[in-house]
Formats: structure tokens, C-alpha cells, sequence
């Protein structure tokens, strides 16, 4: 699974290549489906060739940093678990939980519902990465989950939430229940990435059968100067 040591350029350089914007030592995804942005491991310099596709928007890099040139800063950067799930355990599930698939018409409230709660990685298309599973109370989306990043064999579990009110229901358990099984079907390996100190949703994944894989940073970065 060395592929989960850079996954952005694993995807975009394999199974979300029609995404791929850039060239051959860097790429990004088009900024209104992720602020994700990936370069070649062995590229030299591949910060520079990334100027060329980012312009003054924040962009994040999962994984280790190459050296950073004096045009770019590092804003921000988060300690994340990474997880994988090679064997999903079945939880006691509540039967009237409904869970929906998510569609293009979801996805005003998808995308209100993410970004009161996780801000900033979540854009208008990012639902076209993957399926989206979600639960509505008397008509409202209270919780979802889906797929975002994808590669040969593996696809990451993403947009776990559930609105405040509605915590300790049971309800993430089963969205990431219902997304690893759809993963499983298609032959892909679930994982995903949480803050390390998010011990409460790391406890729920390690019951749903994840174990941490390594720590890996989300750097956020951003160029200084346009070319």
C-alpha cells in the first residue's frame, strides 16, 4: 500500500486521472471538486512546476513536504491517523435508521451540512468523486459520508458528519458502514485520514475494523507570487 504514502498523486495518476489537471511532476484537481494538489516523489523541484497550475488560493498536500522555495508558504498543517480497513466488522445497527443515497439534487444540503461542521476541504463537485450516502430527520440532512479519494484497489472514506444535535445516534457508524460495503463490492480496500486528536471518531473507526496505517500531514500551502 506504498501508493497511500503521496495518495493524491495516486489517484489523479491512476483511477481519478480524468480529474488530473497539470503535468507530469505535478497535478492538481480542477479547484471546485478539491484543494488537493500532488507531485511526482522523484521530480526535482516540484513546487515550482506547481506554480504553474495554483494560482493565490490556498492548496493541500497529503504527505511528507519536498523543500519548500521561497514563493510558497505553509499556513497551516494537520496531524492526521491514516487508516485502513481490510476487514469490515458489523455493528449492531438501528433498523430504522433509513440511509439514502445521495444525488445532484442532495447536494445544497450536502454541501451546507459539511461546511458547518468541516470547513474548507468540501467544494461544489467534490460529490462527483464517489458515492454519498446520507440520513434525513423529518426532511433535513443530518449526516452523510462518501468516497473522495480513489486509486487501483483503494478508495477513502470522507465527509463523515453528523449536525450537533444529532451526535450519538448511531448514525456515522452506519454511513461508514454502508460506504465500506459498497467499496468492498467493487473490490477496493476502504481508508480514510482523521485528525489524530479526534479520538472519539478514531475509537469508531477501530471498531469498524480500521487500524492506523502511519501519521500522515495535510499541508496547507500557498503560493506567494504568481508567475
Amino acid at each position: 500500500m506504498i501508493q497511500l504514502d503521496n495518495p493524491t498523486w495516486s489517484a489523479l495518476t491512476s483511477t481519478h486521472k480524468h480529474f488530473a489537471l497539470g503535468s507530469n511532476t505535478a497535478k492538481r484537481y480542477p479547484a471546485n471538486v478539491l484543494p488537493f494538489v500532488a507531485f511526482d516523489p522523484n521530480a526535482t523541484e516540484p513546487l515550482d512546476t506547481l506554480g504553474d497550475i495554483v494560482t493565490n488560493e490556498g492548496v493541500c498536500i497529503i504527505g511528507d513536504l519536498p523543500e519548500i522555495p521561497s514563493t510558497w508558504t505553509v499556513f497551516k498543517k494537520l496531524e492526521c491517523d491514516q487508516m485502513v480497513c481490510s476487514e469490515l466488522i458489523s455493528l449492531k445497527q438501528d433498523d430504522s435508521i433509513e440511509v439514502l443515497k445521495l444525488g445532484e439534487e442532495d447536494g445544497p444540503a450536502m454541501f451546507e451540512l459539511i461546511n458547518s461542521i468541516q470547513p474548507g476541504f468540501y467544494k461544489d463537485y467534490t460529490a462527483n468523486l464517489g458515492s454519498y450516502y446520507g440520513i434525513r430527520i423529518e426532511g433535513k440532512l443530518v449526516a452523510m459520508a462518501g468516497e473522495r479519494l480513489k486509486m487501483t484497489g483503494l478508495s477513502e472514506v470522507s465527509a463523515v458528519c453528523t449536525q450537533p444535535d444529532h451526535i450519538g445516534k448511531g448514525f456515522a457508524a452506519h454511513l461508514v458502514s454502508v460506504v465500506c460495503k459498497n467499496m468492498i463490492a467493487q473490490g477496493n480496500t476502504p481508508f480514510l485520514h482523521v485528525l489524530s486528536t479526534n479520538l472519539r471518531a478514531v475509537q469508531l473507526y477501530e471498531r469498524l475494523g480500521f487500524v492506523k496505517r502511519r501519521s500522515i500531514l495535510f499541508c496547507l500551502i500557498k503560493i506567494n507570487s504568481v508567475k
